[in-house]
């Protein structure tokens, strides 16, 4: 997971979290944090990288959409990342 870029990053903890990620639906998500609107020419390209990297699969819904998920790998460096971020953010007093 280290050669990730954070939108990838973002784009696997969004995909983990929607009952049944597609594109559209992923880039909705996207939208609501990011301040920027998430054109096509980002999100496609980058979910295809993950998915030639093996954090994800895709599979066709239909004629025009795509749904995604991650694969087992991703699963495991997903939940070690979060271990990893909650020793610091344990740390940080509220």
């Amino acid at each position: 997971m280290n050669d990730l870029t954070a939108f990838q990053r973002d784009l696997l903890y969004v995909i983990a979290g929607l009952d049944e990620p597609h594109g559209l639906g992923i880039k909705a998500e996207l939208q609501q944090y990011y301040d920027d609107e998430i054109h096509h020419g980002r999100l496609y390209p980058n979910l295809d990288t993950l998915v030639e990297k093996g954090f994800v699969t895709k599979s066709p819904r239909d004629r025009r959409t795509n749904e995604y998920s991650l694969t087992d790998r991703s699963e495991r460096e997903l939940s070690a990342r979060r271990e990893w971020e909650e020793q610091y953010v344990e740390a940080v007093p509220v």
